[in-house]
């Protein structure tokens, strides 16, 4: 029996709920730590883009007051 043969004999609550929360629970930490690092890196992402254009306004307001 292929794999498709013995997935379609399974009921619907262990194709759709007891292999899910099996999956979750051998591969949760890593599942968090892949996710954890994504945000991590969205949110250092935006820090950094923030404090350029800070960065960036600031040169600018002092370097058109000086100048003029």
């Amino acid at each position: 029996m292929d794999v498709k043969g013995t997935f379609a004999a399974l009921p619907w609550w262990v194709k759709w709920v007891a292999i899910p929360l099996i999956a979750l629970f051998v591969f949760g930490g890593l599942i968090a730590n892949v996710v954890g690092f994504i945000l991590s890196l969205v949110f250092k992402l935006l820090l950094f883009a923030a404090l350029v254009g800070g960065l960036v306004y600031v040169v600018r307001k002092f370097t058109s007051s000086s100048g003029t």
